[in-house]
């Protein structure tokens, strides 16, 4: 036998003689379903093979130590004075952070908690004069006006606050607390840099005067003015302590340094000119104009009456801990029975903002984590306090969700959902805003999946041959019983 001979023998398909076949019309009817069937399981095949498949577990967290959970929030209190609102964290491992500035901004808010003014930036903090107790009380007397045997600021009242602000076209008041060692400080600096003053312009001078109010006493007073923290300076101009910006509004405050020094300089450019007799109403129009010129100029905080848009974010460690916000300064005390902390959540959120590419892949392999991790749970919620003296708490649980895309493990995308149980309740302390947060030492892990080129071809190959073999058999058997047919029909005959 030749090669060529040898090779054939061990053919598996042997091929019959086209004129040793028989055609049938059943058969080719198989022959056309079996197609059909063999493509509609193919294409289905093939659509299973390309779709995207995933596989969840839990496993525990796998974030290494020095990495930071970042929290972003976007709050709003209606009654909270932007000069005092100061965002702190702590955490159980002993870190505690106060009044965050870098990555947190504050803006005012106005009756309709919409915003009305610019960024609010941190003031500096003043300086005092260093004076010794009995320093000061000398301090006091060498300043003293001749004849008068009264204190040189005036202590107003509610009865003689309105007639103070008519009689002084510029008045400087001095909202104070004894009990609070800031108001201590700066009392004997405010006598004295009135006492001088009061040299430069005298009682029948009558253009600048500066004044004081014991907030102990007259709380009914001091809270129409929304005052928060002591000590508070602010300046009455005719009898208006309010200076209009566009579309907000502002408590004309005093900022600077508290020194006698730094009072009476930053006061006597406040004083208009002296009306002289020849023309009143010549000098009446210059005196509104320089005050007009100086009130664009003089230093302005945020007071009590706006509210307070606090947003940005802080990055923490990955353990329980707390961001809160409420009043805080290091040089003022605070009435705690008038801070109220309602406010109103418009976002908060874990984790940094995925780019639109990684967003794109998260919509391609998982939805519905990414509607979870965006669903902003807070998002438009108030707390409002009904009684004095009340902390807001939200407690959330946090969950990190890590979705890996196939063939590329460090292009994952880290999503976080969080579980929130809010409640109130009466402190003897500061009221805060609180956010406690407690992260899951365990994470969700998304991985995609897809099967191999091998088990697809493999599945295929069983699809052909299966319904051929089906069908071959099915057209055998069809073949077989109407030849046995024909035959009982012939020997019927017979």
């Amino acid at each position: 036998m030749t090669v060529g001979s040898k090779i054939k023998s061990i053919d598996f398909y042997r091929k019959i003689p086209r004129d040793l076949t028989e055609a049938t019309l059943s058969g080719a009817t198989l022959s056309i379903l079996a197609a059909i069937v063999m493509i509609s399981l193919f294409v289905m095949e093939f659509s299973e093979y390309m779709t995207v498949k995933t596989h969840t577990s839990i496993i525990v967290d796998r974030s290494l130590d020095g990495d930071l959970l970042r929290i972003n929030f976007d709050v709003s209190f209606p009654n909270l004075s932007c000069e005092f609102a100061s965002v702190d964290v702590s955490d159980t491992l002993g870190t505690h952070r106060i009044n965050l500035t870098k990555t947190v901004r504050k803006y005012q808010l106005g009756a309709d908690l919409v915003k009305t003014g610019g960024l609010v930036r941190n003031l500096p903090e003043p300086k005092y004069e260093a004076l010794e107790e009995k320093k000061h009380e000398e301090h006091k007397e060498e300043h003293r006006v001749p004849g008068d045997n009264s204190e040189n600021a005036i202590e107003l009242t509610a009865a003689t606050f309105d007639e103070a602000n008519k009689k002084y076209p510029i008045l400087l008041v001095n909202f104070y607390a004894p009990w609070c060692p800031w108001s201590r400080r700066l009392s004997p600096v405010w006598e004295s840099a009135s006492a001088v003053l009061l040299r430069k312009f005298p009682h029948e001078d009558g253009r600048i005067r500066l004044g004081k109010v014991d907030c102990t006493v007259h709380n009914t007073l001091c809270r129409s003015h929304h005052i928060q923290g002591f000590p508070s300076v602010r300046i009455f101009r005719s009898g208006h302590d309010i200076l209009a910006h566009g579309a907000h509004h502002d408590h004309e405050s005093y900022v600077g340094d508290r020194t006698t020094e730094a009072i009476v300089e930053f006061a006597e450019k406040l004083v208009p000119p002296a009306i002289t007799s020849e023309a009143p109403e010549q000098a009446q129009q210059e005196i509104q104009q320089a005050a007009a010129e100086i009130a664009e100029k003089v230093l302005k905080v945020k007071g009590g009456a706006p509210g307070c848009n606090v947003e940005g974010f802080v990055l923490v460690k990955k353990v329980p801990g707390n961001v809160h916000i409420s009043a805080h300064s290091h040089q003022h005390s605070f009435d705690h029975v008038v801070m109220n902390m309602s406010h109103i959540v418009n976002h908060l959120s874990f984790g940094n903002q995925i780019s639109v590419a990684k967003e794109k892949e998260m919509k391609r392999l998982d939805p519905e984590a990414l509607l979870n991790a965006q669903s902003n749970r807070l998002k438009g919620k108030a707390f409002i306090s009904e009684s004095l003296n009340v902390t807001h708490e939200h407690y959330l649980q946090v969950v990190l969700t890590t979705v890996e895309p196939r063939g590329n493990k460090y292009n994952r995308v880290d999503l976080y959902e969080y579980t929130h149980h809010s409640h109130h309740f009466q402190t003897e302390g500061m009221p805060l805003a609180k956010f406690s947060f407690d992260p899951s030492p365990m994470q969700v892990l998304i991985t995609e999946e897809k099967r191999k080129l091998y088990h697809f071809v493999t599945t295929a190959c069983a699809i052909i041959g299966g319904v051929f073999t089906v069908m071959g058999i099915t057209d055998s058997s069809i073949f077989m019983v109407m030849k046995l047919v024909k035959k009982v029909e012939l020997g019927k005959q017979f």
